[in-house]
């Protein structure tokens, strides 16, 4: 029999929560683990209509993109609007997970799902990986050769100065002895030995890892602590692994249209290709677009990395005003298609995937759930300056 944890970890494989942004709430998020089932809806929020379609369909398990409650919740109540529908779904027994920004970055999540479906070629990340840190940001291996006496007391040091840190451990070191040389000239002022000519002395070959933000620091105490006026420091910045590279995706999109096209052409394809009557834009019409950048839902906090990327235009879900005019001052395309049209496209494909992935369940995305944004059409006026309603005044 499958369970809501089965299912739970299935999830964490596909879109791993360590993609997910910092701000977010993701995974498991409501019900029992151990709890059997046999039926899952997808659906893109969890609302009063999908939890009673969850209810009546007898699902076990509800994937909703956005998570519940997602911000601070003082009271839990069934008399109340905004909380009674998940009373219903406790007293049901029906979990709810939450994949989110993590579905919307991973491998095949809703935003690669976007660049399929308009054609995009040369698919890369819009910001580059957490996992491929930049310079100011890597780790370093530091190597200090000491003799046996200063040992201690350069480890204490560095170590207090921020080295020797990996994950949940601290003070972490390695050491080797070898024999280490040196000829001192007649300005040399040796802790050991004399100048003027070649000395041998048995020494440790330390090794500790440090940050960036910690190495100066660290270097720094490590010079005060050892009695050697000139003592051997190695520094190695350290390399990240091509593996951890191809884990993590990155945020957001940006891609290539196999051929140039204008703004207002771009938009209408935009809108039959995700089901809209009609898309809202910003720049010029005729401006010819080659390289689009793509986040779904809010995406609009990315317009300044699509124009610093080199991108014609940004694909979002939803804008704030200020936005647009942030879009023409940087010169850069801007259309807005929708938030929910931009990721119901990611509710219907999980589901597929977790049909396939769990063959003795009933998937199904919700059939209940639509965009609340509706359009009305402008009604022409009877006579020019004429008030459009028909009531008296």
């Amino acid at each position: 029999m499958t369970t809501v944890a089965d299912v739970s970890r299935w999830l964490e494989e596909f879109a791993p929560s360590r993609l997910a942004e910092s701000w977010d709430n993701v995974g498991l998020l409501w019900g029992d683990p151990l709890s059997p089932i046999e039926r899952v809806m997808t659906c893109l929020t969890v609302t009063a209509k999908t939890a009673e379609e969850a209810i009546e369909e007898g699902a076990g398990l509800m994937i909703s993109h956005h998570p519940i409650l997602f911000r601070g919740t003082k009271r839990l109540r069934a008399d109340l609007p905004e909380t009674g529908f998940l009373w219903k779904l406790a007293r049901e027994g029906i979990a709810v997970a939450s994949p989110h920004t993590a579905f919307d970055n991973t491998r095949q999540g809703i935003n690669d799902l976007l660049c399929n479906i308009l054609g995009l070629t040369d698919i890369q990340p819009l910001r580059p990986p957490t996992s491929s840190p930049a310079l100011g940001e890597r780790s370093f291996k530091v190597v200090i050769f000491a003799p046996e006496t200063d040992r201690e007391a350069v480890l204490a040091a560095a170590f207090a100065a921020g080295g020797g840190r990996i994950g949940n451990y601290r003070e972490c070191s390695f050491a080797i002895s070898g024999l280490g040389t040196f000829f001192g000239n007649d300005s040399a002022n040796p802790a050991v030995g004399l100048k003027g000519r070649r000395e041998s002395v048995v020494e440790h070959r330390l090794e500790l890892i440090c940050d960036s933000s910690s190495l100066i620091p660290v270097l720094d105490a490590i010079r005060r602590a050892h009695s050697y006026e000139e003592p051997a420091i190695d520094v190695y910045p350290l390399h990240v692994p091509d593996k951890d590279t191809a884990s993590d995706p990155g945020v957001g999109r940006i891609g290539r249209l196999p051929i140039p096209i204008g703004l207002r052409e771009f938009g209408a394809t935009v809108a039959r290709k995700l089901g809209q009557h009609s898309v809202q834009f910003v720049g010029d019409a005729d401006k010819t677009i080659r390289r689009v950048a793509i986040a779904c839902g809010a995406g609009d906090d990315f317009l300044v990395d699509a124009a610093r990327a080199g991108a014609d235009l940004l694909l979002t879900g939803e804008a704030r005003f200020h936005r647009g005019h942030e879009a023409e001052e940087l010169g850069i395309g801007l259309i807005v298609a929708g938030h929910h049209a931009t990721e119901r496209i990611g509710v219907e494909d999980l589901a597929v995937r977790v049909a396939m992935a769990f063959p003795g369940l009933q998937v199904w995305p919700s059939r209940r759930e639509v965009d609340p944004f509706r359009t009305a059409p402008a009604q022409p006026m009877k006579n020019p300056g004429e008030d459009p309603g028909d009531g008296e005044a």
